[in-house]
């Protein structure tokens, strides 16, 4: 089976609001076997959304939209689902029975317009809102499929997995399992030519390539009638790409380089500390992200100006007039001081040209410097990166959590 997702509103449209549905919808899928080869946007406007359902139904068993089943006038899903069906809209009178106990709940009175949602095209499946107002439905009929769920993801996703999932069961026939392996340190154009015969050798499993800002994904998916034989035909290919990329792989699954490292010192029972110039706190913030990290985190100082550098750091006046404010010298500096300061197994700093002013020939924006202190030992990293001021601060906090992870795996 394929299916088509179809995101209704003119809010999405204009993207005031975000599409993260389509993205969960497209995932969970895949887990049933259910393949989406297109998705699509439509404002909330009766005949493109009608032509938006039967441009899908050309080239798709079933389609799912979500939005546009709430009260208002432009609210028209379930007018257009049940038209283009032909099955006319009849009062459901548990659904408005359970809008009206919404309603009472909030102590609050159920307008007319809210009855509007109690309707139900006919022949379809019900689909209970426990946190919401609108009920979703199903019209299952003459081998095509239209799942009609709200647009909100607090009410789409419980209702899609209590209700639709179960639903779709029946027409599952295989599995597609995917597993993602994360990679920094390598380009995308660098991991595919790495593994360039795997690639082209692929057929199921099939290994797909993304780039996102800092590191790289490799998502391995493979199509078998259970779980468990997807997961023979995927493990060897995996096996196989790590023997070639090595350390660049950080993780498998979805983490995030954060929750690697903060568990690795963690577990190991190693403390750290931070100081940070360009990154202003981005690269503390995301390490206290991770639950539990009090026990090994300690501080973080953000010790922007030189003065605070020599007063919090200990970095000497001397250095900075020599080599000036982003040099190596002043990344190991900065990362002993705090380590030492804080009293931490471990000091990780920044310094670098974020811009988009400050930059020199000699020393250009983009150009940072990751001190660390480990060990007793300091070592640096000398970055040169690309973008706008956002995307060197959150880059280098990517690099200098990957600097530290590979240190720790020694």
């Amino acid at each position: 089976m394929n299916a088509e997702i179809i995101a209704v509103g003119t809010e999405v449209l204009l993207g005031d609001i975000v599409n993260t549905n389509a993205q969960y919808l497209s995932r969970r899928l895949a887990d049933l076997g259910i393949y989406v080869y297109y998705q699509s946007v439509v404002g909330d406007n009766k005949e493109r959304l009608k032509n938006s359902l039967k441009l899908a139904y050309s080239r798709a068993d079933m389609v799912i939209t979500t939005g546009g089943l709430g009260p208002t006038k432009d609210d028209l899903t379930k007018e257009v689902g049940s038209e283009f069906f032909q099955k006319p809209l009849l009062l459901h009178e548990e659904s408005l029975k359970s809008i009206e106990d919404y309603f009472n709940k909030l102590n609050r009175n159920m307008t007319e317009a809210n009855k509007k949602q109690a309707y139900i095209p006919e022949g379809a499946v019900v689909l209970k809102n426990n946190f919401g107002t609108a009920p979703g439905c199903i019209i299952d009929d003459s081998g095509k499929i239209l799942v009609m769920l709200p647009g909100p993801p607090r009410e789409m996703i419980p209702m899609f997995e209590n209700h639709v999932v179960p639903y779709l069961k029946k027409y599952q026939k295989g599995v597609l399992v995917s597993k993602v392996i994360r990679i920094i340190g390598l380009g995308e154009s660098e991991i595919v030519d790495n593994i360039k015969d795997l690639m082209d050798a692929q057929t199921n499993p099939t290994i797909a390539p993304y780039a996102k800002s800092g590191e790289a994904i490799l998502r391995v998916t493979a199509s078998a009638e259970t779980e468990y034989k997807a997961n023979l035909i995927i493990d060897p290919v995996i096996n196989r790409i790590y023997d070639i990329l090595k350390d660049n792989i950080y993780a498998m699954g979805d983490t995030t380089i954060e929750n690697v490292v903060a568990k690795e010192l963690i577990d190991k029972g190693i403390t750290i500390s931070t100081a940070e110039s360009c990154t202003g706190g981005l690269l503390a913030g995301r390490l206290i992200n991770y639950p539990g990290i009090s026990s090994v985190f300690m501080e973080g100082a953000v010790t922007y100006s030189n003065e605070s550098k020599m007063k919090r750091l200990g970095v000497k006046e001397s250095t900075l007039e020599k080599y000036g404010a982003v040099s190596k010298e002043t990344a190991l500096e900065m990362a002993e001081g705090i380590a030492k300061a804080s009293n931490t197994d471990i000091g990780l700093s920044t310094t670098g040209i974020a811009g988009p002013d400050g930059g020199t020939d000699e020393k250009p924006v983009g150009l940072v410097f990751v001190g660390l202190y480990i060990n007793g030992n300091t070592y640096v990293k000398k970055l040169h990166l690309t973008g706008d001021r956002e995307n060197i601060r959150n880059r280098t906090v990517i690099y200098s959590l990957d600097f530290l992870r590979r240190h720790l795996l020694k």
